[in-house]
């Protein structure tokens, strides 16, 4: 065999099935090692600050040029690239094309792929399906946050909305704190909180400790004493929580935003994701970042830049996991944890994946070249 020879593994949805990439709890363990190793700073993602979420090609709402594609509703491609350290020591990326009128070709919104290269010589060694991947990374991330920033020993979690996101992120959050005995569920739409009690019933074994699940008629009830929140909704308008219905000590999960009073939020104590990327966010696409990204990071920084809060006031969840900070001042400071997505997590689940079915034989071995026709 040629020394010059690159062959790279390709994985189809099938494959990626097969080797785990629906296994939540091996996806929670992983991103929790992720946020260890990040929290250590052995990692690299895009951009001027290296932590830039990814970079985005976006359409002009009246192109001049005929075939170009125009400006719609999550109409983009983007690529998510980073290097990522500890025992995963591999480069990738996640690319992908979104548009919403794909539902009416009855194709997901989103069409995902995740390519991992050798980062010494950057050879390709995996390409691999990524819609499930992506979903499962994103619904783990939740769960992270809840091992280390939920209060002690928890008893109830309370969903704000019940898509996609959510179904997964209920998962996590169950593995992450198994003391959990009583789900609440609200979504504006009844049949999809009534779906999501069913996906929980029909797996009692994966969830011995859950004794009863609650279909809730408003946002209040849910997270009426409720130790962990999570709040995954879509949409322009974003639910309203009062800080009088809330528990003392308890963690709101924010994969999406909420909208709360701004004398609350200096209260509460604020652990995001990977501040760095807001910033990044924000040399990207300037000031005021939540005017333009809805999020609890971004509000955190625009709150940071105006003086409202301190640079120190804003957690990031990998200091906690690296040792060197404490989510809370006092045990009854409520947790906001910001989350927006990283490339690094997709990388990380990516390579667990190519990992496990190189161990089963799975996928397709595809050859680049036997020696490259513009030599060494």
């Amino acid at each position: 065999m040629s020394d010059t020879r690159i062959d790279f593994l390709y994985l189809n949805e099938q494959d990626m099935i097969r080797a785990g990439v629906n296994d939540m709890e091996k996806c929670l363990e992983t991103m929790i090692e992720v946020y260890k190793v990040m929290g250590e700073g052995d990692y690299i993602m895009g951009g001027q600050n290296h932590n830039s979420h990814g970079q985005m090609i976006a359409f002009p709402d009246h192109p001049v040029h005929p075939g170009m594609p125009h400006n719609g509703p999550d109409r983009r491609f983007m690529a998510m690239e980073c290097y990522l350290g500890g025992k995963f020591h591999i480069a990738g990326e996640k690319w992908y094309g979104s548009n919403i009128e794909n539902k009416e070709k009855g194709l997901p919104r989103s069409i995902l792929m995740v390519m991992l290269n050798d980062p010494d010589t950057g050879a390709p060694v995996a390409l691999e399906s990524a819609n499930l991947l992506s979903a499962m990374r994103t619904g783990a991330i939740p769960g992270v946050g809840a091992k280390v920033l939920a209060p002690e020993n928890p008893k109830t979690v309370g969903m704000i909305a019940a898509g996609a996101i959510s179904r997964n992120a209920l998962p996590s959050i169950l593995l992450a704190c198994p003391t959990i005995e009583t789900v609440k569920i609200y979504d504006i739409f009844p049949k999809a909180a009534e779906e999501m009690k069913q996906l929980i019933e029909e797996q009692p074994e994966r969830y011995p400790h859950v004794r009863e699940i609650i279909l809730c008629d408003s946002i209040e009830e849910c997270v009426k004493d409720a130790d962990v929140i999570n709040a995954a909704t879509s949409g322009k308008v974003n639910p309203r929580i009062e800080k009088e219905w809330l528990r003392p000590g308890c963690l709101v999960s924010l994969p999406a935003t909420i909208d709360i009073d701004t004398e609350f939020i200096k209260e509460c104590s604020i652990v995001c994701d990977n501040y760095k990327m807001y910033e990044a966010f924000a040399m990207e696409t300037g000031y005021p970042l939540s005017a333009k990204m809805s999020a609890m990071g971004s509000i955190a920084y625009d709150y940071v830049h105006d003086g409202i809060l301190k640079r120190e006031d804003v957690i990031e969840l990998g200091e906690i996991y690296a040792g060197r900070r404490v989510p809370r001042k006092h045990k009854d400071q409520i947790v906001l944890f910001a989350q927006a997505g990283q490339p690094t997590y997709d990388v990380a689940w990516g390579w667990m994946c190519w990992q496990r079915a190189r161990e089963l034989g799975i996928g397709q071995t595809l050859n680049l070249w036997e020696s490259p026709a513009l030599g060494k």
